[in-house]
């Protein structure tokens, strides 16, 4: 009966609860033109990459919508177009057809906390107290002697309201001032919104990545923010400066918010089998899982990101894994990332010996997978080149150095131009697609076995984790189980050697060893082993 059971939910699974994503940052991929810039043709021509080498189920693009470029595109002035940086409608529409013919889904960046500045929307908004737009946007008047309304800070650095005026009111600005807050309490946003995810799903899009899920509706008394516990959590990885001084309960995650994705799902649910993840940077993890949705009726994924800080140990990996676990409200599905476009290469915040066991913990431990680009090759942190507005503005967190463009030949291979917008990276010589495609003991081929390991085994796709008792205290053991077929994953922490008991056929070991295992198996230091038990 348990078997049974099980095998029926196992093959009921959706694409994206089998899936691995893969996010691409379109400025940093491939260039078509010359320019030095990466573009959706240049993405296009990349497929048997990302199709016959990997294996891949889906890609995100991160946003590649018309923008001044402030915010390097999260910066939206047109929802519903390409920007020419980056091609043409028409090289979109090609993409998602080449990507659907040899079966690989298009997930996209929906960014609904703010637009630019130059968005039509905000332009007419900030053109009259009595325009009809007017309301599209948070404004507020000052307190009596001129000052912001309230104590919100943004995140890229100083207040969170701008001063405008010609109209005599301030708008907020959670992140840059070129970045005003959309004002979802207002109807008519609302619907212009919920039309522009319609407008790219009846283009063929699979699913949509939002943008800074929890931020998007605020306190409608626009209360101050009450000053942070110093010893609490936080809910980011890097250094926030003044942002840090304050507990942001007003301005983010109002529970008018959960109402909002109830609505922005019913969108959604529209079409068949769509997906939407968000961007939730929670620490507290009933917080995380409530954008689930009561009834599985918000996100089908708030974006888990723990491994992004907290893999350093085994005793840190067994917590954020069994706390995801425990968590999840009945019916939901997990999530794991060890990279993305915000934060350094798994280079640089865990060193290169971790390289290969992250790669392994990554796709082998239950849920949906996103990969970030580059990460297949073990790309170093690049250099900063004071580009990310974010950097210029708080010291220690700029994301020049994980945008830094794909290397898929000693020579760079990512575009004809000597200057690219991004210098390549300081590995370029040994880390790149053509170099270690030809040495069997590379990183990408070990995650090229990876993804194929985990393609072909439903236990490593579906199945149930179970965590194994380990004699190494430095060693985590856990097993994926479906049906009949148990996969047992040994993950090493240690700095030599370490023997774990184990018996059965060596599916992928970090070292790239094929063998059976009797009784035994001696894992390399800060590797990994996948065994068929």
């Amino acid at each position: 009966m348990w078997n049974r059971y099980h095998a029926a939910m196992e093959a009921d699974r959706k694409w994206w609860e089998r899936g691995v994503v893969y996010q691409i940052y379109p400025r940093s991929f491939s260039d078509s033109t010359g320019n030095g810039i990466g573009d959706l043709e240049g993405i296009r021509q990349k497929l048997p990459y990302l199709s016959d080498v990997l294996g891949i189920d889906a890609i995100w693009l991160s946003p590649f919508y018309p923008s001044p470029q402030k915010d390097f595109g999260y910066d939206v002035s047109d929802y519903v177009d390409v920007d020419p940086e980056y091609g043409t409608l028409e090289d979109f529409d090609r993409l998602v057809a080449d990507f659907h013919a040899v079966g690989i889904r298009v997930i996209v960046d929906f960014v609904p906390n703010h637009s630019s500045d130059q968005h039509p929307w905000f332009i007419e908004s900030a053109s009259s107290r009595a325009n009809e737009k007017r309301d599209w946007y948070v404004w507020a008047d000052g307190k009596p002697d001129g000052a912001e309304p309230n104590n919100w800070l943004s995140l890229f650095g100083g207040k969170a309201w701008e001063w405008h005026g010609p109209t005599g009111q301030y708008y907020l600005h959670t992140f840059l001032k070129e970045q005003p807050d959309l004002n979802w309490r207002n109807s008519e946003l609302e619907a212009a919104m919920f039309d522009v995810l319609r407008f790219w799903m009846d283009r063929g899009v699979d699913g949509f990545r939002i943008d800074v899920a929890h931020y998007v509706v605020k306190d409608p008394e626009l209360r101050d923010n009450p000053l942070a516990d110093p010893d609490a959590p936080s809910d980011h990885f890097k250094p926030m400066g003044e942002f840090e001084t304050l507990n942001h309960i007003y301005s983010k995650a109002h529970p008018d918010i959960h109402p909002l994705y109830q609505r922005l799902r019913a969108v959604v649910d529209e079409y068949d089998d769509r997906y939407t993840i968000g961007e939730a940077h929670i620490t507290d993890l009933e917080e995380w899982a409530s954008y689930f949705g009561a009834n599985l009726d918000e996100l089908h994924q708030p974006f888990h990101f723990a491994l992004l800080s907290k893999a350093t140990d085994r005793e840190s990996v067994r917590a954020v894994v069994a706390g995801q676990e425990a968590i999840l409200p009945d019916g939901a599905w997990p999530n794991y990332v060890i990279g993305n476009h915000d934060e350094p290469r798994v280079a640089k915040r865990y060193g290169e010996d971790s390289i290969r066991r992250l790669a392994v913990l990554l796709l082998t431990l239950r849920g949906t997978v996103t990969m970030y680009y580059g990460d297949e090759l073990g790309m170093l942190e690049g250099v900063e080149l004071g580009l990310d507005p974010w950097g210029v503005n708080l010291e220690g967190v700029s994301r020049d150095g994980c945008r830094t463009p794909m290397q898929w030949t000693p020579d760079g291979g990512f575009s004809t131009s000597a200057e690219t917008w991004l210098p390549m990276g300081p590995d370029l010589k040994n880390r790149n697609v053509e170099t270690e495609l030809a040495d069997p003991g590379s990183v990408l081929n070990l995650y090229r076995r990876l993804l194929a390991v985990r393609k072909s085994s439903e236990a490593l796709t579906v199945g149930d984790y179970h965590e194994v008792e380990s004699a190494n205290d430095d060693v985590l053991m856990y097993e994926r189980v479906a049906g009949e077929e148990r996969v047992i994953v040994g993950v090493s922490f240690a700095d030599s050697s370490v023997a774990v008991a184990v018996t059965g056929e060596v599916l992928v070991s970090t070292d790239l060893r094929d063998g059976h295992a009797d009784g035994s198996w001696t894992i390399e230091p800060h590797g990994a082993v996948v065994i068929r038990g």
